[in-house]
């Protein structure tokens, strides 16, 4: 019989500190997970996550950590095995945005865009896949975007940033399953967070027109994807992309 209880679990997200990541934190807990989060210069957030937790009993550690930068997520990557002993599913969310016309953009804009998304999402899952396969048990959630499929304007960077996603879920997922991990991805659709409120408005409002469902998504819509597939009611996903995306993308 397959359950959605996370017993006996420990979780590492990053970009845990609020937005889709603190959403998907706070439910990893409430199913029994031990969690911990890192963020970029969130503390506030992380605290307010805390503190959603603590009456129930439940904790959620915190660090800081930049994860596009190897040395930060070294550190990270110590730190959570002394907060949990070992990550079972890690949930590679944490991001970055801003919309540029491409003849706008820098080299410093699509370094950082690529840095956080896709760098981020190597030297984290680095740092912890080659345990799970030792151990024979593991799962790794990578947040994507529908946009990886769709793309937008104003959104090369980001876009290509989230294409890089979804291919390194799918090539890695064959290297995991034979050894008990599972890889695979989520693409949300917009979602209500600071990285899409902080497109621009004519951005936003361009996107919203297009979605069928009218609507911008909530970050307790896509967080119970990540517990499906983080629980052994997903064992049978592998190199999979989820996509609740509102009708964005209709595949």
């Amino acid at each position: 019989m397959t359950s959605f209880s996370l017993e006996g679990r420990a979780a590492l997200v990053t970009g845990g500190s609020r937005g889709i990541g603190g959403a998907i934190a706070e439910l990893f807990a409430r199913h029994g997970a031990r969690v911990a989060v890192c963020h970029h210069g969130d503390a506030a957030g992380a605290e307010e996550l805390r503190g959603r937790l603590a009456p129930d009993g439940l904790a959620c550690p915190a660090t800081e950590c930049d994860v596009a930068d190897e040395a930060s997520v070294a550190a990270m990557a110590a730190w959570a095995r002394q907060e949990l002993g070992q990550v079972d599913i890690l949930v590679n969310c944490a991001g970055i945005g801003g919309d540029k016309a491409f003849a706008d953009l820098s080299v410093a804009d699509w370094d950082r865009m690529i840095g956080v998304h896709l760098r981020g999402t190597f030297l984290v899952t680095h740092a912890f896949f080659p345990d799970m396969v030792q151990r024979g048990y593991g799962r790794v959630i990578n947040i994507a975007s529908q946009l990886a499929y769709k793309g937008a304007p104003g959104l090369v960077h980001y876009c290509a940033a989230k294409a890089g996603i979804v291919g390194f879920t799918r090539a890695l997922s064959y290297e995991g399953a034979p050894h008990g991990v599972t890889v695979n991805a989520i693409a949300p659709g917009p979602v209500e967070t600071d990285l899409l409120r902080g497109l621009s408005p004519a951005w936003r409002e361009m996107k919203q027109a297009q979605l069928p469902i009218g609507r911008f998504g909530q970050v307790d819509e896509i967080a119970p994807t990540a517990l499906m597939l983080a629980s052994s009611a997903g064992s049978y996903y592998v190199g999979q992309t989820l996509s609740p995306n509102g009708g964005d993308v209709m595949v």
